[in-house]
């Protein structure tokens, strides 16, 4: 009772205000001072739902072997310096080979270099659109200034920047991004990998390169590598005697989550030689700490094959508004599959599960920095 009493005083409140605007104006203006009754109520109440960004939380784990393996974490990045509401993170995976040195140039620079690329002056749908532009040059100019310093060290580099709901990938190499969102495990960057990647193969042969394994004693063994240079990916960073054939543009894809969040596995080629997508998202399922979910991949893709290359994992947890307070952890894909059957009963003409994702941007041509135009 004393709450509708309440309503309908400030329901009065409003009213008596609207009437002495009216009668206060001069009949010339009156027409003026006539103010809506919704806005009254809408303003100043409700933020817009659009302007809430979800929390995100991180945590990693390694285990090292030859000690190649790097990692970039940035939280709270600012695109408008100064603007808390115009934030954003970064985080990524870098693999080097043939040294650490690439590596570690690419980890003190690339973030840095893809920012730059981004047009200054642009609000945050502008600042998004541009992005995966950005993340092309970014990554050529990264690999440019490394290969003007003559050294042979190469390395893999995917990178992650996590705006609100919209998450942008680049990748060379193999060290993969996957998506565990509504229990459905989704790679977001692709492996460069010539025993994998069929039109990698194609791309490097037409241009002239050879790939083949190592046949010593008319026996072939191991992977298969682009010759000169043997090196088993396509396209990396750096690796300045493989020949022109393995190139720095990344595969880039955008999309956008649902307003279930999601949680996303960046990892090493040593998670991804022992574990799938589906198994790697499988072992954290349920786990409430991104740092205990990355532990938990690691040690299971060690306990899969052994320490037989740096094993690295980030576990990046994308929190819905409203459950940053509380432990997240993606659905698991059984309840959501008994939470379907149950709602087809009910309605066997539509379906109410929502998508976890909406794809914004997606491009993998080895020409896209081309088509971009030069790096300056």
């Amino acid at each position: 009772m004393r709450k509708t009493l309440k309503h309908c005083c400030c329901f009065t409140s409003l009213m008596q205000l609207s009437v002495r605007a009216f009668v206060g104006a001069s009949p010339g203006r009156r027409a003026q001072h006539l103010v809506a009754l919704s806005s009254l109520f809408n303003t100043g109440i409700q933020p817009a739902i659009k302007d809430i960004k979800p929390s995100v939380s991180y945590g990693q784990a390694l285990q090292a072997k030859k000690e190649e393996d790097f990692v970039i974490v940035k939280t709270n990045c600012q695109r408008i310096p100064g603007d808390g509401s115009s934030t954003y993170d970064a985080f990524a995976i870098l693999d080097g080979h043939n040294g650490s040195a690439a590596a570690i140039f690419t980890k003190d620079n690339l973030l840095n270099n893809v920012v730059s690329a981004v047009p200054s002056g642009l609000n945050g749908e502008e600042w998004l659109a541009a992005l995966p532009r950005a993340m092309v040059a970014g990554f050529v100019k990264t690999d440019k200034d490394w290969r003007s310093k003559g050294i042979f060290s190469g390395t893999t580099a995917t990178l992650v920047i996590v705006d609100g709901f919209t998450v942008t990938c680049a990748c060379v190499g193999d060290s993969r991004c996957v998506l565990d969102a509504q229990g459905v495990a989704t790679a977001l960057t692709i492996d460069h990998r010539f025993d994998t990647n069929e039109e990698e193969r194609e791309r490097v042969v037409a241009s002239g390169g050879q790939v083949a394994r190592l046949h010593p004693y008319d026996c072939e063994i191991g992977p298969l590598r682009s010759w000169p240079g043997g090196l088993c990916l396509s396209r990396t960073i750096g690796d300045l005697d493989a020949g022109e054939y393995i190139v720095p543009v990344p595969h880039v894809k955008q999309i956008k989550l649902s307003p279930g969040g999601g949680r996303l596995i960046i990892a090493s080629d040593g998670v991804w030689d022992a574990l799938t997508s589906e198994k790697a998202a499988k072992v954290c399922r349920g786990e409430k700490q991104p740092e205990v979910a990355a532990k938990n991949i690691v040690k299971e893709a060690v306990k899969v094959q052994g320490l037989r290359d740096d094993t690295t994992c980030l576990v990046v947890d994308i929190v819905p508004p409203g459950r940053a307070s509380r432990s997240f952890a993606p659905a698991v894909r059984k309840q959501m599959m008994v939470m379907k059957f149950l709602r087809r009963t009910r309605n066997k003409k539509c379906s109410t599960v929502a998508a976890p994702m909406e794809e914004l941007f997606e491009e993998g041509s080895a020409k896209l920095s081309e088509r971009l135009g030069p790096v300056t």
